[in-house]
Parts: structure tokens; C-alpha cells; sequence
């Protein structure tokens, strides 16, 4: 059986050509029907790539070309602009792109988790069969086993990663801790959701416009409230994260000062997200405060990402392990039918002779003929076990076709047909 894999991805294209081409489960779904004419198929659709994997048994099937000309179908008017960036690969190579895929080797942060889940959910919904079915499911080993075998995916790789796991550095457990939004753009909502992640709970989002407050106090089951009620929230607040527009500080140590008073030493985290910064670094100085701004928190992410580069070369041993796994699998296929052929042959033989011999065989105690039965199978297995052993390890190799037309050859497996 042959496999082939044509795709686009972020390493050669940009983000609008990509969307062009990108399809939801639904749309997966549909499209592996589609090309399942004949033939295996699993669509991967995420947002950094579009992959068609393609499986056949028949030699003849230009596997390659079908899965370009349904890419450059779905990109439409841009199919020109999207040919020069497609990249096809086959069998060995395909297995093993999947396989570091899976494993989130070839993702835009090293180890990134969601990545699994969406080749899981490819496979799932995919047109498979004994092939695409084996080469999915041992990625998906392949890349559990890189994330239980390695540190690959425990960094922080992002800037609202970074700041949820420095919150669970000061406070040990997040558990029912009490965070204080400030801002409600993009940034504030990414590191509230790691923050619930982690089990804290969002108390409040203040924002300067009520309207923009209340989307994101849903989003994050909150409530909303004005920029004149933060000075009352940092009494009872363990984190604030702020990510405001504003030109200066919107807490400096005037505004905190009697909050803090109230606070009797608890910590109290900051996670100054904005640019211009919201928070006044003075507030460093006092007791209990911890101040973090961008800066900090870009060091923290770059120097996890880093590590997880490291991480990234102990993940490639593991992934080349599992992709040699998937290699000799699908070169044993070649010799299967004629190990198959041999085993029925010397069968065939076997039941013959003993057929020949019923007369006499009946006339024997039925404990005696099943001992015959017995011994003629372990007779036969017995010579056939070091030739299909030989056989399964040549074909990892080049050489099993050879081995396989010679056992043919030797044996006239297929003659008894033909005559």
C-alpha cells in the first residue's frame, strides 16, 4: 500500500492563504468522503495547517495529484498563489511528518497540547482503513509518548501561559484565588482562561467602557465594573491583571495605599500586561507586592521556550523510534501474501496426504487422530516458522519483494490458479 500527503502550513504560508483551505470537522469529514473514491483519506485542518493523507493499495492511483487538486479546488481563485507552497511527501517521509506533527514538533511553540487532540479528531472523522487507521493511531502513541516521556509541553509558551503559572509560583495553588481583571482586550481574556485553568476565579473586570466590561465578565462568568471601583477590589483580590489602553498608571501606590493597609501582608500579585504600563513598578517596593510587567514575562516564555527546544531533541528520538516502527509495519506488507499463499499451500499439502490415508486414519481410535491432526500442523509450523521469520525481516529492508518472488518461484504459489 502506498501513502501520500499533500498540505499547507505556517513554515511557507501566510495566514491568508491558509484560511482559504481550511475546513471544520464537518467540513474534514466531508472532504475525506469525497476522496475516498478507491482509496483511504483523513483531512487535518487546523489553524497553522492543511494536510490530505491519502492511502491505496492500487499502483496506479496518482494519490499526490488527486490530494494537490483538492487543495487547489478549495483555494479557490488564490490556487495559483497556494501551488508553489504546497509540499507532498510519501510513505516513510509522510509517517514521519505525522508523527512529529502529533507530537507538536512541527507546531509554531515547540510542544504545544492542542495539537494531539486535533489529529485525534482528524482521525476520527476520516474515511480509513488498515493503513491510515495503523498510521494514526501509532502518531497518537507517538505523541503521548513524547509528552509523558519528555518536558516538551510543560513550559509556559506564551505570555498568558507565563503570567497563570508565575501566579502559581507566589501563591503554591490557585484554587479559589481571587483575580481582578483590569482591561477586557484580548490578552486579559487569554490569561483569565489559563488563570481558571489553574483553579482561581475571576472576581471582577473593571474596564473604562461598560459595554466592552460585560462581554468579557460573561465570557469569564464574572461581573463588570468601573475603573473607580478598583481602589475597593484590591482589599480582597490575590491577582490583578491589567491590559488598559491608558496613557499612565491606572494604580500606583496612592490609589493601593489603603488596600493594602487592610491586607495585613497577603500577597498581592500584579501582571502588567499593557504598554504604555498600568502599574506603577513603586508598588514593587512595598511589602507583599509583586509587580510583573511584558518585559518579565516575555523573558520567562523565551527562556521556556528554550527548554523546551532541549525537550524538542530527546521528542525527535522518540517520534524517529515510532516512525521506524511504521516503516518496517508497512514494508511487511509486501511479503504478507506471499507468506499467506505459503502457509495455505503447505496446508493444502498437509490435508491432502492425510486425506489419502482417511481409510486407515478411520480405523483409528478418534484420541489418535487428533494426535495426527497435531503433530502434521506443528510439522508444517514448524518448518514455516524460520522462512516467514526471514521473510518479515527482510522486508524492513530492500530486499523483501526478492525474498518474497522467490518463495513464489520455489514453491508455485499461484500456479495451482493459473492452471
Amino acid at each position: 500500500m502506498k501513502l501520500a500527503l499533500v498540505g499547507v502550513s505556517h513554515r511557507q504560508a501566510p495566514v491568508e492563504l491558509r484560511e482559504r483551505v481550511a475546513v471544520d470537522a464537518d467540513g474534514a469529514a466531508a472532504l475525506a468522503d469525497e476522496l475516498a473514491l478507491g482509496c483511504e483519506a483523513v483531512v487535518l485542518s487546523t489553524c497553522n495547517r492543511t494536510e490530505l493523507y491519502l492511502a491505496s493499495d492500487d499502483p496506479s492511483d496518482h494519490l499526490g495529484e488527486r490530494a494537490s487538486a483538492s487543495l487547489l479546488a478549495l483555494a479557490g481563485d488564490d490556487g495559483a498563489a497556494l501551488a508553489p507552497v504546497l509540499y507532498r511527501l510519501g510513505d516513510d517521509s509522510a509517517a514521519l511528518h505525522l508523527f512529529r506533527v502529533a507530537a507538536g514538533l512541527d507546531s509554531l511553540v515547540p510542544g504545544e497540547g492542542e495539537i494531539l487532540g486535533q489529529v485525534r479528531d482528524a482521525f476520527e472523522v476520516g474515511a480509513t482503513g488498515p493503513l491510515l487507521d495503523r498510521l494514526f493511531r501509532q502518531a497518537l502513541h507517538a505523541g503521548r509518548r513524547a509528552r509523558v516521556e519528555t518536558a516538551i509541553g510543560e513550559s509556559p509558551a506564551s505570555v498568558p501561559a507565563a503570567a497563570a503559572a508565575l501566579a502559581q509560583q507566589v501563591f503554591g495553588d490557585l484554587d479559589r484565588r481571587s483575580v481582578l481583571l483590569v482591561g477586557a482586550g484580548k490578552m486579559s481574556e487569554l490569561t483569565a482562561r489559563n488563570l481558571r485553568s489553574r483553579g482561581a476565579e475571576i472576581a471582577a473586570v473593571a474596564n473604562r467602557t461598560a459595554a466592552h466590561g460585560e462581554e468579557l465578565a460573561m465570557r469569564v462568568e464574572s461581573r463588570a465594573v468601573g475603573l473607580d471601583e478598583i481602589p475597593s477590589l484590591l482589599a480582597t483580590a490575590d491577582v490583578v491583571v491589567t491590559s488598559t489602553s491608558a496613557p499612565g498608571f491606572v494604580i500606583d501606590p496612592s490609589t493601593a495605599a489603603p488596600a493594602l493597609r487592610s491586607r495585613r501582608g497577603r500577597p498581592l500579585l500584579f501582571v502588567d500586561l499593557a504598554v504604555p504600563r498600568d502599574v506603577d513598578p513603586a508598588l514593587s517596593t512595598i511589602d507583599g507586592c509583586f509587580v510583573y510587567d511584558i518585559d518579565d514575562l516575555e523573558a520567562v516564555v523565551e527562556a521556556s521556550l528554550a527548554g523546551r527546544r532541549v525537550e524538542a531533541v530527546r521528542a525527535e528520538q522518540i517520534v524517529a523510534v515510532e516512525a521506524e516502527r511504521f516503516r518496517e509495519w508497512q514494508a511487511s506488507l509486501a511479503v504478507v501474501p506471499a507468506i499467506a499463499s505459503l502457509h495455505a499451500r503447505a496446508e493444502a499439502i498437509r490435508a491432502g496426504e492425510l486425506a489419502k490415508a482417511g481409510g486407515r486414519l478411520d480405523r483409528l481410535p478418534e484420541s489418535e487422530r487428533k494426535l495426527v491432526e497435531s503433530v502434521t500442523s506443528q510439522i508444517v509450523a514448524k518448518i514455516l516458522h524460520l522462512p516467514t521469520v526471514r521473510m518479515k525481516e527482510a522486508a524492513a529492508g530492500a530486499d523483501g519483494v526478492v525474498y518474497a518472488d522467490v518463495v513464489r518461484h520455489l514453491f508455485g504459489l499461484g500456479e495451482e490458479e493459473q492452471s
